[in-house]
């Protein structure tokens, strides 16, 4: 049976699907939704045309202008990408992380989640995407194979052997372009293209970030919360809050 649970605001109430396909999100979330957790917390952060984010514990009776986006329990989530099946569509609803030069793993905050707003795509902008993807794979399967070869190359800087430095190097891209053709070149779905092209959404933040869940009803209250009034950190300036998050029968 889905597991549905209600977010109640002064704008008006979201209610939201968790997928079983992310246990371990929807379990942490659930739980934290039982014992109050979310109760008098913000939305602290908005940006227009992108998507809100809350679920920081400090924000609760934050003044105005306080810094937030740091609160937490004193846990991470491991990623649960299920992906292309689960993606950024308009409504989707995500986890919030740290950045991956302190989180490689890009494991979920404890708490943080935003859910998606974004915006409609041309199908050349898809495609542009898809080919800054593919260079981004590329760029990540020649750093792996440079991490493996780490002591292999500060031997021969040490030893400021050039020509064997240009022979690894020419041999390491030579085993990425034979890695990226096996794993084949990365491309939208027809469900992401019809939903990017139609609905909107982040493609951009695919693969990258935890989709747990989604908008079923109350779409236009996430449309106007988006579209509140922020200050130079995103905060609203007028605290929206969540007033209740419960599971619903």
């Amino acid at each position: 049976m889905a597991t549905r649970l209600k977010i109640k605001t002064k704008e008006g109430d979201i209610t939201i699907r968790l997928y079983d396909e992310t246990p371990k999100h929807r379990d942490n979330f659930l739980k934290l939704a039982k014992e109050g957790y979310f109760d008098g917390t913000l939305f602290h952060r908005v940006i227009k045309d992108f998507m809100i984010q809350g679920g920081d514990p400090d924000s609760k009776n934050a003044p105005k202008g306080k810094m937030l986006g740091t609160g937490g329990p004193d846990y991470t989530i491991p990623a649960e990408f299920v992906y292309p099946q689960l993606f950024h569509k308009r409504g989707a609803l995500s986890a919030a992380r740290t950045g991956d030069e302190v989180n490689p793993e890009r494991e979920s905050s404890g708490s943080q989640f935003y859910i998606v707003w974004g915006k409609t795509y041309k199908p050349a902008e898809l495609k542009q995407m898809e080919r800054q993807m593919a260079m981004q794979q590329e760029q990540d399967v020649f750093n792996q194979l440079a991490k493996h070869h780490h002591d292999e190359i500060m031997s021969l800087r040490r030893n400021r052997d050039r020509t064997g430095l240009q022979a690894l190097q020419e041999k390491l891209i030579d085993e990425t372009k034979a890695t990226c053709r096996q794993m084949g070149k990365p491309a939208f779905t027809a469900e992401q293209t019809e939903a990017y092209t139609t609905i909107g959404g982040t493609p951009f933040l695919d693969n990258q970030y935890t989709v747990f869940g989604e908008v079923e009803a109350g779409l236009d209250v996430v449309e106007r919360i988006q579209n509140c009034q922020t200050d130079r950190n995103d905060r609203p300036l007028e605290d929206i809050r969540i007033e209740g998050l419960t599971e619903e029968e």
